[in-house]
């Protein structure tokens, strides 16, 4: 099979590999039909590693996607030949502390779609994953929505987990493909007002369709002064989806005593001071959100309900041979990029 292959820190090739093969009777083959470039891709991409997961190379990256069955294991129950599906990219083991505790995202041994030292990613003909990752998609689903129903898990999941009511106020920092998806469940359970940063004016448009109370561009204006003069308590959650230093001391200032910090994005450096004095004084809970862990299938249903449109977000479509290309757009911000799809076929 063909594979687009991360040869070095920013080089793609194309080769061949051997198709994969069913090895356990709850193993599915999935022929890929696309595959998003998610940000954590990118990290990779250009610094070949996150925190401790280091990339070895030749690496296939890409979690993000969506395919059509071409096989299963004898054992195979969830899904049949010919159907098509949406991709959970984590695989986890079921009998350790965390997956008996109903903690899969942290299972001990967690294997990961395109994750160094786990398993190769999506950028490729087949995968084989175990039927708990295959989701089955409506006709009417589009695979773009199926591959975006993966951030959109991380997003209901991020919701969920702060506990927001639909009568809170929540700041969204960083309105990128996650930040935007956040958005998007928020929409969806009436939170009451919604305030939006971002520092790429397409992506300001982008999050303008879907009416926030404020948004504003961080270099340009003082977020902090226009947020807090509208909501002179301070607001109840922050998503922190950017991943930098900075939008977390915006976060922490932002926030009512009691509010709560869920820091979604993924950051580029290892270690983050926090403004430890202010986050006691308020008592700021923190929350850090690791994947989607069961809500992949909310996220399905949000998508085929048809309250949340994902569809809008795929803004540029590649394919696998132009993988490079793609990758050079979303590394760069090019063109109003918000999520660059591969088709493999």
């Amino acid at each position: 099979m063909k594979a687009a292959v991360l040869a070095e820190i920013g080089q793609f090739e194309m080769r061949e590999m051997p198709d994969p093969k069913i090895i356990h009777d709850t193993d599915v083959l999935i022929r890929i039909k696309m595959v998003g470039i998610c940000g954590s891709d990118m990290h990779y991409f250009n610094k070949g590693r996150i925190g401790s997961q280091i990339v070895k190379y030749p690496f296939v990256l890409g979690h993000e996607a969506a395919g059509i069955v071409e096989k299963t294991g004898e054992k195979v129950t969830r899904v049949k030949p010919g159907q098509r599906i949406a991709i959970d990219p984590s695989v986890f083991c079921g009998t350790c502390d965390q997956c008996l505790a109903g903690r899969e995202h942290t299972c001990r041994n967690n294997l990961f779609l395109g994750s160094p030292g786990q398993l190769d990613g999506a950028m490729r003909e087949f995968v084989v994953m175990p039927e708990e990752s295959c989701f089955p998609i409506a006709e009417s689903t589009a695979f773009e929505e199926a591959v975006l129903s993966e951030p959109l898990g991380i997003a209901v999941y991020s919701v969920q987990k702060s506990g927001i009511s639909n009568h809170a106020t929540a700041a969204i920092l960083g309105c990128g493909p996650i930040g935007m998806s956040v958005f998007h469940v928020l929409r969806s359970i009436d939170a009451n007002r919604v305030y939006v940063t971002e520092k790429i004016s397409e992506r300001i448009e982008f999050a303008k369709a879907l009416n926030p109370d404020w948004i504003g561009n961080p270099v340009q204006t003082d977020i902090i002064v226009e947020i807090m003069k509208r909501e002179p308590l301070g607001v109840d959650v922050v998503y922190e989806c950017s991943g930098d230093p900075e939008t977390i001391d915006q976060a922490i200032q932002i926030l009512k005593p009691g509010g709560v910090l869920t820091l979604v994005g993924i950051a580029e450096v290892d270690t983050i001071p926090f403004q430890v004095h202010e986050i006691r004084h308020k008592e700021i809970p923190v929350i850090s959100i690791r994947r989607q862990v069961h809500c992949t299938q909310k996220a399905i249903d949000l998508i085929a309900s048809g309250k949340t449109k994902m569809s809008p977000m795929a803004t540029h479509h590649f394919s696998l041979d132009d993988t490079a290309k793609a990758f050079d757009l979303v590394s760069n911000y090019r063109d109003g990029v918000m999520k660059a799809m591969v088709a493999i076929d």
